[in-house]
């Protein structure tokens, strides 16, 4: 009787949220090609910085490798197979820098731009349109070892790349996506050291924001220039910044980490200017001050979209404390005056990131407040959880926690958004589960699961959960409502 009444429960919540989606509004999933396809050498694909990071002994969880990942790269028909089964509107891939510019600069590698488009065309053969992501943190080795995105010419190396994907596939791919959460590769890789490429700058690292926009906007330029006929957007990570308590230091520093987190990326690319820090901070962001108008006239050139990845808020104390940051354990936190206090009050996932889909509409409005006619149309394109589960299945896991959290954000979501909510004046147009199935989760290795699908990553076998035949019953549901 339990289970029917929880069974029953799960069908009212589906049905509830299918009648407030918009017959436009796309119901899509996300994943990344470092994460996901393995097959690193395969087709003339060069080494990665994160090829290399995830070489070195320690740096990953368990001496975990991604050299084959989920084997995607020889998959492919399986899995958009099974996005099909999904009944997905979009899917959210991201192409290997190195797999189309090895060195990192020079001719296209044609046989790494023939793999995405026989994805593409399998995609649009299942009726799934296609979302490219041109830089999900894999930068071609060669230029990370000339600076990465300490170093401005791969901002220009990028825009080269830019060009030939969208050259290829511009005729296909209905939205584009520049770059993918810029804060996670200047702040983990960079700053603190738990990412490729492996450097603990702290606020030296500010140069590598800077390149990385510029990246965007030369990539925008390329991509209009290439005639591409989707859309085009950026992705950052924005969390919610509150102070642990009301004392002055903690309202200070909740500043500066929401500089860092959030506007140092978005202001700049929505309204053409770097924040001004606070007094006492200002030589922290010295670096940013020093950039010239006609790089930021570039950077904030007009987008068709911003995407929105949200996963948790953040919550700021004064002085030192645990170096845990979301991404690992960051040694270098430790010379900083602040540290991220807990949030006792919520739930957490398995990465022990806190529960907290309201906090999604409070994040739609303060973007719309600080940015008002500037931001434009917002896709979520990224929010999910892991949560612990078996190495190995033979049916569908019960992962009930997972449809909490993807319901409970997907309803916020549109609560926020509707008419008389708290952001009705967002204009939302779509959301992205992270992620279609189990990968290789950065440092993390294989210990944390975000998947859709359980993947067995000794036998690789595909094998749908109870959260992928709850998001199919929604989207079912939704298009019997359109």
């Amino acid at each position: 009787m339990a289970a029917h009444n929880a069974d029953a429960g799960l069908a009212a919540s589906v049905q509830n949220l299918a009648g407030r989606l918009r017959p436009d509004f796309t119901l899509g999933v996300a994943a990344a090609a470092f994460q996901i396809e393995g097959a690193l050498a395969a087709d003339g694909r060069g080494p990665s910085g994160w090829d290399a990071f995830a070489a070195t002994p320690g740096n990953i969880l368990n001496g975990h490798s991604p050299e084959v990942a989920c084997d995607h790269y020889n998959r492919v028909p399986e899995d958009v197979a099974l996005m099909h089964e999904l009944g997905i509107d979009s899917y959210r891939f991201s192409i290997s820098w190195p797999r189309i510019h090895p060195e990192g600069h020079g001719a296209a590698n044609p046989r790494g731009l023939d793999f995405y488009d026989r994805l593409v065309d399998l995609l649009l053969a299942a009726g799934i349109s296609p979302m490219a992501t041109l830089y999900h943190w894999d930068t071609p080795l060669p230029l990370e070892r000339h600076g990465g995105w300490m170093n401005r010419a791969t901002a220009e190396r990028f825009a080269e790349y830019a060009a030939a994907a969208g050259k290829r596939l511009g005729d296909r791919v209905a939205q584009w996506v520049t770059l993918n959460e810029p804060v996670s590769v200047t702040l983990n890789g960079y700053a603190l050291g738990v990412h490729a490429p492996g450097r603990d700058l702290l606020f030296k690292a500010l140069p590598s924001v800077h390149h990385q926009l510029l990246g965007h906007g030369l990539a925008v330029q390329a991509l209009r220039a290439a005639g591409v006929a989707g859309t085009i957007g950026v992705t950052n990570l924005h969390s919610p910044v509150r102070p642990a308590t009301r004392r002055l230091a903690d309202r200070l520093l909740a500043k500066v980490c929401d500089l860092v987190l959030n506007r140092i990326y978005a202001d700049p690319i929505l309204l053409g200017r770097y924040p001004a820090p606070p007094l006492a901070a200002r030589p922290w962001f010295r670096f940013l001050s020093r950039t010239s108008d006609d790089d930021l006239r570039l950077i904030s050139q007009p987008l068709d979209f911003y995407g929105v990845n949200y996963y948790y808020p953040v919550r700021v104390a004064a002085g030192q404390g645990p170096t845990d940051t979301p991404a690992g354990n960051a040694q270098a936190m430790a010379r900083v005056p602040f540290h991220l206090a807990a949030f006792p009050e919520y739930a957490t996932t398995g990465f022990g990131w806190p529960v907290a889909p309201e906090h999604l509409g409070i994040l739609l409005r303060e973007l719309k407040d600080r940015y008002g006619a500037a931001l434009p149309p917002v896709y979520i394109t990224e929010s999910g959880a892991s949560f612990p589960e078996p190495e190995h299945v033979t049916g569908p896991i019960a992962d009930s926690g997972r449809i909490d959290y993807l319901a409970h954000h997907l309803d916020q979501a549109m609560n926020a958004t509707a008419p008389g909510g708290i952001a009705d004046d967002v204009q939302l147009l779509g959301y992205f589960v992270w992620t279609f199935m189990d990968n290789f989760e950065w440092a993390a290795g294989y210990s944390q699961r975000f998947g859709l699908v359980h993947v067995d990553f000794e036998t690789l076998k595909r094998t749908p959960k109870k959260s992928f035949y709850w998001l199919q019953a929604l989207s079912r549901a939704r298009a019997r409502t359109a």
